[in-house]
């Protein structure tokens, strides 16, 4: 594409440099150039790129977008008051608008945006409709996979990767909406078919600052005319308050009135079964995925698969054919008579909901081993500790992602928020030895929960990532 044909998609406020160069490719990581790219500068919270203009001419860059006129750079300028701003515009441009030739659901929430995406997934895939999904277990659609970075990927990659889906012949497109990608305004002119507010609770507040902007960020999916439907939670305080200022938005709940909800629950560790009300449909649904809150994540998917127009017997039969999600409240082993499961718990809120759910189960005593992450937020470290104590028998309390902070510094600090129970517990640093010891502990009757880092295939220290899977690490311990 001609960089003065991408111009018209771009709000500029002057130019400097030839315009009638091609440009082959979009750029917005100085790591990433390739010959041939536009290059977008802005000033993030710990770099200012525009001090990378000689590598990224050393690159193959052959124009940049910049915020001021920048000295010694012989590349063509198209100066912007705000080029983070022009990223998602320029992407769409380039790729020819593929976001219009799709259907797009829109996934926001503290918790369950995965499994939500997953069983739309395997509800579509039950209605034989060609789909893809883009979340925090990584992009897949057709026979391609790619493997996770982001939840939301940044709007050039997005924009490239819808482009790719239509060309595969995907008609229904499932992301996982982050509250970072909206602060950010990554799924800028993007129109939602259907955007789902799972629920919101604590978490990134190192980022946030305080639940307030948070919650306001989540209900950006939500302004104006970005969704045709709303799917909301009415059992959730943002969800309520969405409820009355959303025009026509669709509830579903359980505790509170909803257009679709449920009752008749029969729970198991295997699988909860219950009674399905889709806008006075009802329906028997069986899942076999354990806890209630997946029961609300499969409410979310049923409102939002019957709003795209697939029948109620299609949607449950594709709520029952997901056997699993990766990672999330997920059965990986029986062990000398007791069960293990590996969940991405790593929010007050979530850790409460999987051990409330498997409390309710367990014939034995119900252990739990977790940590948390570094350099996030550090107020929900002792609420984290809290609650496993109140809930599990038995703590195991060991790393997950320590970053760059001391991992024993962490452990002190959930800590904080066991010793007032006076529950019992150990702490462990390396997780593996963490996890061959509590498995070790397992008796007939008992249940040992995993928590933390879910699906993921790493464990970050020190700026690398290592190596590393619960799953994996389990089944390696007990010979699976």
């Amino acid at each position: 594409m001609k960089l003065g044909k991408l111009l018209d998609y771009i709000d500029y406020k002057e130019i400097s440099g030839n315009t009638e160069i091609e440009i082959s490719g979009l750029c917005t990581d100085s790591k990433n150039v390739k010959t041939g790219d536009l290059f977008f500068c802005y000033a993030g919270r710990n770099h200012d790129s525009h001090q990378d203009i000689a590598e990224v001419t050393a690159f193959g860059a052959v124009a940049v977008v910049c915020e001021h006129i920048i000295e010694n750079c012989a590349l063509p300028q198209i100066v912007c008051s705000d080029c983070r701003a022009q990223i998602a515009t320029a992407a769409r441009a380039f790729y020819g608008f593929a976001d219009k030739k799709l259907k797009i659901v829109g996934i926001t929430g503290t918790n369950g945006k995965t499994t939500t995406t997953y069983m739309l997934a395997s509800i579509f895939e039950a209605a034989s409709k060609p789909f893809g999904v883009i979340g925090t277990l990584g992009i897949s659609y057709g026979k391609k996979f790619i493997a996770p970075e982001l939840t939301t990927p940044d709007p050039v990659f997005l924009h490239s990767v819808f482009s790719d889906m239509v060309n595969a012949g995907v008609e229904y497109v499932f992301m996982e909406v982050s509250a970072h990608a909206l602060y950010f305004d990554k799924i800028k002119w993007l129109t939602f078919d259907v955007g789902i507010l799972t629920n919101c609770t604590q978490d990134h507040l190192d980022f946030f600052g305080n639940m307030q902007d948070y919650s306001n960020c989540k209900k950006l999916l939500f302004k104006e005319n970005r969704c045709k439907h709303s799917v909301i939670n009415s059992d959730d305080a943002l969800g309520v308050e969405l409820l009355s200022e959303v025009k026509g938005a669709v509830s579903y709940g359980i505790d509170n009135p909803a257009d679709v909800f449920a009752v008749n629950f029969r729970e198991r560790l295997n699988g909860t079964d219950f009674v399905l009300n889709l806008f006075d449909e009802l329906y028997e649904v069986k899942l076999c995925m354990p806890a209630r809150h997946n029961v609300y994540n499969a409410m979310a998917a049923a409102a939002c698969a019957r709003l795209l127009g697939i029948k109620i017997n299609v949607i449950a039969k594709g709520l029952f054919d997901l056997k699993s999600v990766p990672g999330r409240l997920e059965h990986v082993a029986k062990y000398n008579g007791a069960d293990v499961f590996v969940d991405f718990a790593h929010t007050p809120d979530g850790l409460e909901k999987s051990l409330k759910s498997l409390k309710k189960l367990c014939k034995g005593k119900l252990m739990c081993l977790f940590g948390c992450g570094g350099n996030r937020d550090k107020s929900k470290r002792p609420l984290m500790g809290e609650v496993a104590a109140k809930f599990a028998d038995f703590l195991i309390i060991t790393s997950d992602n320590p970053r760059y902070e001391d991992p024993y510094d962490i452990i002190s600090e959930i800590e904080q928020g066991v010793k007032p129970s006076g529950k019992r517990y150990v702490t462990v640093t390396e997780r593996d030895v963490a996890t061959e010891y509590a498995l070790e502990l397992l008796e007939e009757g008992d249940i040992l929960l995993v928590a933390g880092k879910g699906g993921e295939h790493y464990q970050e220290i020190m700026g690398i990532k290592h190596s590393y899977n619960d799953n994996t690490v389990i089944k390696n311990i007990i010979g699976g």
